[in-house]
């Protein structure tokens, strides 16, 4: 029986049969004074039981009230087995979980704090600029001067751009975060969608005077969401020919092994600081040695969301001077 499994109960128990046999003994010598001396014993031992079992409880609520209160730390001793220690154990389990909830809730608390934080510093410079661009304007249209309206019109759209790129983005990682965003994984022609990848900045680096170069089978089929995947790839050529100076390249490379899908986005450009290289993956993040003014900081950290939603990783290799090389390593799924 689970009742016996306490120490204390067995003991109680023992002594009881202790008691009665010896009553019972006494009751057969014609020693009445012996069965009194024996019921009283075992009302002790009974009592003394129940004693132990009032203060347990009693150190128990106490335990209780003081976690309630804001102790983290306070528990119920539950040393030994039985019913009743395992009912205190299941509480100090509730107690961990609590703690472990609130602190969560702390975490997301501040995430969200910090956020506000980056996302008001990150939109008072177009503000601000925007605020500047419109009292150009209006003064340029008092006096006739066309081009200068149009020339802080465009200036201006700019800065509108730069805005709606950085809500946009906002809204793609915290959908990521909150686990609301859905990956549709569908196969797919590799070799097919980094084409159109290089398609989509084609104009820009011949205007640039930058080459895309692709390299990998044309017969990898990769089981993804091509809308996502085509994006972080995006963000990579972006990041690439945003640091990269006329005359420089771009690579583009995909293999598939037994075991996985790898893409590789490398550039012969400025390269990462080293200070830079463990941080660049995070929120708003902006070097201090990095010559780019327009970028906000949220393409790595939306290509690295992509990457784990979709089981994989991403790493970046850089030497300051030589370029930058960014590596996406998927789990590989055999074509069926």
């Amino acid at each position: 029986m689970r009742v016996f499994v306490n120490r204390k109960v067995r003991k109680l128990f023992v002594q009881m049969a202790l008691c009665m046999g010896a009553a019972v003994l006494c009751a057969a010598l014609s020693a009445p004074l012996g069965v009194m001396v024996m019921g009283g014993a075992a009302l002790a031992f009974c009592y003394r039981y129940f004693w132990r079992q009032d203060r347990q409880m009693e150190e128990a609520v106490l335990q209780i009230r003081a976690f309630m209160a804001g102790d983290k730390d306070a528990r119920i001793v539950c040393d030994e087995e039985g019913e009743i220690y395992r009912l205190f154990h299941e509480i100090n389990t509730l107690a961990a979980v609590l703690n472990a909830q609130a602190q969560k809730e702390g975490q997301s608390r501040e995430f969200l704090k910090n956020t506000i934080s980056d996302i008001s510093h990150q939109l008072k410079t177009p503000l601000a600029a925007l605020n500047i661009y419109n009292g150009i304007m209006q003064t340029e249209a008092e006096t006739g001067s066309l081009a200068t309206i149009g020339e802080f019109a465009g200036l201006s759209e700019q800065e509108l751009d730069r805005i709606e790129t950085l809500v946009q983005n906002l809204l793609k990682i915290t959908k990521f975060d909150a686990g609301t965003m859905m990956i549709e994984k569908q196969p797919q022609d590799l070799a097919e969608m980094i084409g159109e990848v290089e398609k989509r900045f084609a104009f820009r680096a011949e205007q640039e005077k930058k080459q895309v170069v692709l390299a990998g089978s044309a017969s990898i089929s990769f089981l993804c969401d091509r809308s996502w995947i085509s994006e972080a790839l995006d963000n990579l050529v972006k990041n690439a020919l945003d640091h990269t100076k006329s005359g420089d390249s771009v690579w583009m490379t995909w293999e598939k092994s037994p075991s996985a899908v790898r893409i590789t986005v490398k550039d012969n450009g400025e390269g990462i600081h080293p200070e830079d290289l463990h941080h660049i993956f995070k929120r708003f993040y902006r070097s201090r040695y990095s010559q780019d003014r327009q970028g906000i900081g949220l393409g790595l950290s939306l290509v690295k969301a992509v990457a784990e939603a979709h089981g994989g990783t991403v790493s970046v290799d850089s030497r300051l001077g030589e370029g930058t090389t960014f590596v996406l390593l998927f789990p590989a799924v055999e074509k069926t």
